[in-house]
């Protein structure tokens, strides 16, 4: 007899297919339900192997390391989000915070990254029922637009898996989410404590006798942070409506989101001893996003053993941005001033600032969807299918230039006039063909064979082309058009002569707009084999590509750099990234209550994407690098002991560029000046990526000190990494003890490593649904960074003075993690059933 969970109903077609593979070859199938399904046949489970999920396949027949996780362990451990959850738990995953804010991490996985920031190079892809949730423009991930309490699992897919499209260079991320009917009941729950947070959370869904279902959750988080100026407020929403009968399924949901975030970023590590840990740089640093995405769902069996799935969506974000800095005009500033003083000399204060707010707006709206058959036999699992998606992106940015910084450097004194620096349309159309085949060669042995070949058209329009102008003088006393000079050494402002410096680019630069088109087939193939039903072993090799986004092709040319998210310029042609990867490994079970997995991987980018920084105001342009590569080693055991489980994994990730090139790194104390002038580093074969800790641990074990009362604790624990700007792997510190003179290089090249412990538990009332839990976060209160960059710090002295060039520190810049804080909280469940999933047998 075989037991199964069935989705969504009890659908005779359904029973009958995983019955013939069941006897077969003994994989169970889940069902035709937008959720990774566990089959109870030995404890196997299955997996969706497209986005839009449909049967599934066993996942000792995935020719890859995959990790599943239910939404139940991510409420357990009451993580923050996703991305907490995962750098907790995962295997390969940590995370930097560049913005320090928890809803904005940059997410690594074995080397590859899905951030919120634009500029950094992406390699993960993000699906939410079916539906990649990159954004358009940038391929950028906005972790806050998730809502965790309706995440019913999530399975990350490593390598470069071609069925899950665009961007999967290093992995894809589904994130499957909750149904009413398999998720009845309610719950609700309220928490605060550390840096005045606090939230509230509420989920509730059921199933009527006809067939209709429900589903609603909504979260309210906000707090004021534990940083200078770091507030915070997230706004969630979801829902969904189903319909099922013995064949057919109907889900209709919605997301929406509303948020405000400051994250002011990193620190000179300077004033981290000056101003203590919880101090910034500048301020502010804002982001807003507001979401609606809609989804629809429809499968149906055309026989039993033919189902179709179809799904269409439409999703709107719109994206503002408030940026402080002081060191946009810096270099600018003080080499026009004669006597290097700001406020002192006549007209200089009126005529030049000390720093520029950025503001930007983007709006991403993307429709489309995906038709695809499942056909499965006694022996095979047959999918094919195609996928359109559609985006239009507008995005508008501006410049508003400040004289003063109040006592946390926060600009002030803002001139009038605001200058509309780019104003930008982009569309982008992907069309795409795939197909998957599991084949059970024998009992034992199955091998998968797919392939997918995308189609991407990129067009983008300049709103302002033949409206940039100025004057600007050139190095042999000659005056020219801005247009023309940008990008170039000129003595002088756009409107002033005298003096000395280079020309920042805001009034100037050519056509953003162009036409690009990216095509390619990329095939995987992979096999797996149970020696016993307790030892399985998987080898694959599979390719993925990623077309450049909107903004990449829009900022591509070193003569006209761009100041993230700013100025973009006509630019050469950029080529797609595509990753080949080779994986192996073994994974097994030692009796019911141990598990076990090992393996190794090697993942090499061809003409990869990496922003290349052109100055120390952050500016600079996309290109081609040439060849980078990520290889490495996983492992993982869990198991219960009594009333212990426990779980461990390590992982070695060795990331490093394979192909040598040069680029502009002004705080690198290896710099030097090339044949154009330009201070810059030399990359060579076999240096380190940045931002990529060699070695990871992680650890958890959660104790039942009471049949209602559960004791949780975790430990993370990272290597050193290399900072940002540091590509070469070659800064030193030089001279740092003496005063400012503008040849100092302070701090390493490198973020040291650390370990973080954790503690959480949760008491139940016996079955009355009461809940009491609490958190508390780095136990022994230890200071960490995640991240670091080198960087030119424009503020000196104990007062945190302006500096001038000449007195400019060349340091590390640093993310500090935060310290130790806990949490507690209630949570009240109610009309839940005993087992939430209808189960039958089926003999």
């Amino acid at each position: 007899r075989m037991q199964k969970t069935l989705q969504p109903n009890n659908i005779k077609p359904k029973i009958i297919v995983a019955a013939i593979l069941a006897a077969y070859a003994m994989p169970q199938m889940a069902m035709a339900e937008n959720r990774a399904e566990a089959i109870e046949l030995g404890k196997i489970e299955v997996v969706g192997t497209t986005p839009l999920s449909s049967l599934g396949v066993p996942i000792n027949q995935v020719p890859s390391n995959v990790q599943v996780v239910k939404g139940k362990d991510i409420q357990n451990q009451q993580s923050l989000g996703l991305a907490d959850f995962m750098n907790q738990n995962m295997s390969g995953v940590n995370i930097n915070e560049a913005q320090n804010n928890p809803y904005q991490p940059d997410v690594n996985f074995r080397g590859f990254t899905a951030s919120p920031l634009l500029g950094t190079p992406q390699g993960l892809s993000v699906y939410q029922d079916g539906v990649r949730i990159n954004e358009p423009f940038g391929d950028t991930v906005n972790w806050d637009l998730i809502p965790q309490n309706a995440i019913s699992s999530i399975t990350l897919m490593p390598g470069s898996n071609p069925l899950f499209g665009l961007n999967t260079l290093g992995g894809a991320l589904s994130v499957q989410t909750k149904s009413g009917e398999h998720y009845p009941g309610g719950g609700v729950q309220v928490y605060g404590g550390s840096f005045g947070r606090w939230a509230v959370e509420g989920e509730y869904g059921g199933k009527l006798d006809n067939g209709f279902s429900y589903f609603f959750a909504g979260n309210r988080f906000e707090e004021n942070g534990w940083r200078d100026a770091s507030p915070s407020k997230v706004l969630q929403g979801f829902g969904k409506l189903g319909w099922s009968d013995d064949k057919t399924d109907v889900d209709v949901s919605f997301s929406g989101a509303d948020t405000d975030l400051t994250g002011n970023g990193f620190q000179a590590q300077s004033m981290l001893k000056t101003f203590g840990y919880n101090s910034i740089y500048t301020k502010p640093d804002n982001t807003q996003n507001k979401l609606g995405f809609i989804n629809g769902k429809v499968s149906h069996w055309l026989s039993d053993e033919l189902l179709v799935a179809t799904n269409a969506y439409y999703r709107s974000n719109k994206t503002k941005t408030l940026n402080g800095d002081g060191n946009d005009e810096y270099e600018t500033l003080f080499e026009i001033c004669d006597d290097n003083s700001f406020g002192g000399v006549s007209g200089c204060d009126n005529l030049y600032d000390q720093g520029v707010v950025n503001r930007s707006e983007t709006t991403n709206k993307g429709y489309g969807g995906t038709l695809q058959l499942t056909w499965a036999t006694e022996r095979h699992q047959l999918t094919g299918g195609a996928s359109v998606d559609i985006a239009r992106t507008k995005f508008k940015q501006t410049e508003q230039e400040a004289e003063l910084f109040d006592s946390q450097r926060g600009l002030i004194d803002l001139d009038n006039d605001i200058e509309t620096a780019n104003d930008i349309n982009g569309r982008s159309k992907t069309w795409s063909l795939f197909a998957t085949d599991t084949f059970n060669v024998t009992p034992k042995l199955a091998l998968t064979a797919s392939g997918r070949y995308n189609y991407t058209r990129i067009n983008a329009t300049d709103n302002l082309l033949g409206t940039k102008t100025g004057t600007c003088m050139l190095p042999d006393g000659s005056t020219t058009d801005c247009a023309t000079a940008a990008g170039v050494d000129v003595v002088g402002d756009p409107l002033v002569g005298g003096g000395g410096g280079e020309i920042v680019t805001a009034l100037a630069g050519g056509d953003a707009g162009g036409k690009h088109t990216f095509k390619r087939f990329n095939p995987a193939v992979g096999l797996t084999y149970s020696f016993t039903p307790e030892l399985n072993t998987y080898l694959g090799y599979n390719e993925g590509n990623r077309a450049p986004s909107p903004i990449e092709t829009a900022c591509a040319d070193p003569l006209f750099p761009c100041l993230l998210p700013n100025a973009m310029a006509g630019d050469p042609p950029l080529k797609q990234v595509v990753a080949k990867t080779f994986e192996g490994g073994f994974r097994g079970k030692l009796g019911k209550e141990f598990g076990w997995s090992m393996g190794a991987y090697r993942a090499t980018n061809y003409d990869d994407l990496q922003f290349i920084a052109s100055s120390s105001t952050g500016a600079g342009y996309f290109n081609n690098v040439g060849k980078t590569r990520r290889q490495g080693l996983d492992f993982g055991v869990n198991g219960v002991t009594g009333d212990f489980k426990w779980s461990a994994g390590y992982s070695y990730v060795n990331a490093t560029y394979e192909t040598g090139f040069d680029i502009a790194s002004e705080a690198n104390s290896s710099r030097f000046v090339d044949a154009n002038g330009n201070k810059v580093i030399s990359v060579s074969k076999g240096d380190k990526l940045t931002g990529i800790p060699e070695h990871q641990l992680k650890l958890r074990g959660e104790w039942q000190a009471l049949p209602n009362w559960a004791i949780g604790a975790s430990m993370v624990a990272f290597s050193d990494q290399y900072a940002r700007g540091n590509e070469n792997n070659k800064h030193k510190a030089v001279d740092a003890a003496n005063s400012f003179d503008g040849n100092d290089y302070a701090g390493s090249g490198k973020v040291a490593g650390y370990a973080v412990f954790n503690l959480d538990t949760r008491y139940k009332f016996g079955n009355t649904g009461w809940q009491l839990f609490g958190k508390l976060n780095n136990v022994f209160d230890h200071k960490y960074y995640s991240s670091g960059l080198l960087g030119e710090n424009a503020f000196v002295g104990a007062g945190g003075t302006f500096a001038t060039d000449a007195e400019s520190q060349k340091e590390l810049f640093l993310a500090p993690g935060a310290p130790r804080a806990g949490w507690i909280g209630v949570r009240y469940d109610f009309n839940k059933p005993k087992v939430s999933a209808a189960s039958v047998d089926v003999d």
